[in-house]
């Protein structure tokens, strides 16, 4: 049976069962006539030899036996194949799909477990092309971003090896901003990673509580934002949902990065979550036209300046922010403040 085709079994399963049922079924006449029949025959008219009282019924039973298993194996084949019509649809189409043309899916159609195979293949597919669409940009942004501390790095070696006074104080500060190009590098895999990350969606969610997490964040940041003169204030409640505790400690980080980093001397970053769920960071800073408001969520996109290394960041952490909700289910609504900075909210699903 094993090495038999699907198709093959399933008329076997069919046509077997109605022949045993067709031979039981037969069988009844010809065992009542028997014990109704005298043990004797009566001879024929004329005096000829009388034939076996059973004779006639068993032939005429075996020949319909005979036909009804012709006609049951037919019916079988043809029942089986029409069963089997969807799952030859699916096998087709999944098997046109490829790494190149991961956005097609297989029909859905009906509410049987086709359909239901259909639906399961289907998120498999939606999974597999934001892991390879993740990893296309993860290489092509890792790629292109790395070239340009690469090649600092390099002219700065050839610079030292190149003067034949240097001294070992010059050499000691070439390995220092050397360090320095590294610690960027690092940064920015880390946050490459973590891009990646989100845009490959949450394989298992768990209880999390966006208070608890954006309180530990805040504390974190604390010193980072006396540093530059910016003052956080707080207003933080229970907010219980679902997720990837990591990612969501990662979207909440890098909303209040932003807002340290992207203010001025004096400014305020306000941080606040509800029983929504949701969690909303509002920070001054510069003016931001609202058109450009879209655009900061992209990766590597800096307002008023060009795509540089510095110790600012990379135009990451919003394109982060945006992954990560997206692999929530949460939704993010932005928006530019007349006086300056950003108004960022995000409702997380409850859970």
């Amino acid at each position: 049976m094993r090495r038999l085709s699907l198709r093959t079994q399933l008329m076997l399963l069919y046509a077997v069962p109605f022949f045993f049922s067709g031979a039981a079924l037969l069988s009844i006449p010809i065992l009542s006539t028997s014990q109704t029949e005298p043990a004797g025959g009566q001879g024929v008219p004329g005096g000829g030899p009388a034939p076996e009282p059973n004779q006639a019924l068993l032939t005429s039973s075996a020949v319909g036996l005979a036909l009804m298993v012709v006609v049951s194996f037919i019916l079988g084949w043809i029942i089986a194949g029409r069963f089997l019509r969807p799952l030859r649809t699916v096998t087709a189409t999944a098997n046109d799909i490829s790494a190149n043309n991961l956005h097609q899916r297989l029909p859905v159609q009906g509410n049987n477990e086709f359909a239901e195979l259909s639906g399961t293949l289907n998120d498999l597919f939606e999974r597999l092309e934001r892991s390879f669409e993740s990893q296309r940009r993860f290489v092509a942004n890792a790629s292109h971003e790395l070239r340009t501390p690469l090649t600092a790095e390099r002219a700065l070696l050839q610079v030292a090896l190149a003067d034949p006074n240097a001294s070992a104080a010059s050499l000691r500060e070439v390995c220092h901003e050397l360090i320095g190009l590294s610690e960027a590098q690092e940064r920015l895999i880390d946050s490459l990673l973590t891009l990646a990350s989100g845009e490959q969606g949450i394989e298992q969610r768990e209880p999390i509580d966006l208070g608890d997490i954006a309180t530990a964040v805040v504390a974190a940041r604390d010193g980072a934002a006396k540093r530059r003169g910016v003052t956080i204030e707080t207003s933080l409640r229970p907010a219980p949902t679902s997720g990837d505790p990591r990612l969501a400690e990662s979207l909440i980080a890098n909303l209040v990065d932003n807002a340290i980093r992207h203010n001025v001397a004096g400014g305020t970053v306000s941080v606040s979550t509800t029983g929504m769920p949701g969690i909303r960071v509002v920070n001054s800073g510069k003016v931001i036209a609202p058109d450009q408001v879209e655009q900061l969520f992209q990766p590597f996109q800096r307002l008023g300046a060009q795509r540089v290394h510095h110790h600012d960041g990379h135009g990451l952490g919003l394109a982060i922010v945006q992954a990560i909700a997206t692999a929530h289910g949460a939704v993010i609504t932005a928006n530019a403040r007349p006086e300056g900075g950003l108004d960022i909210e995000v409702s997380f699903p409850r859970r």
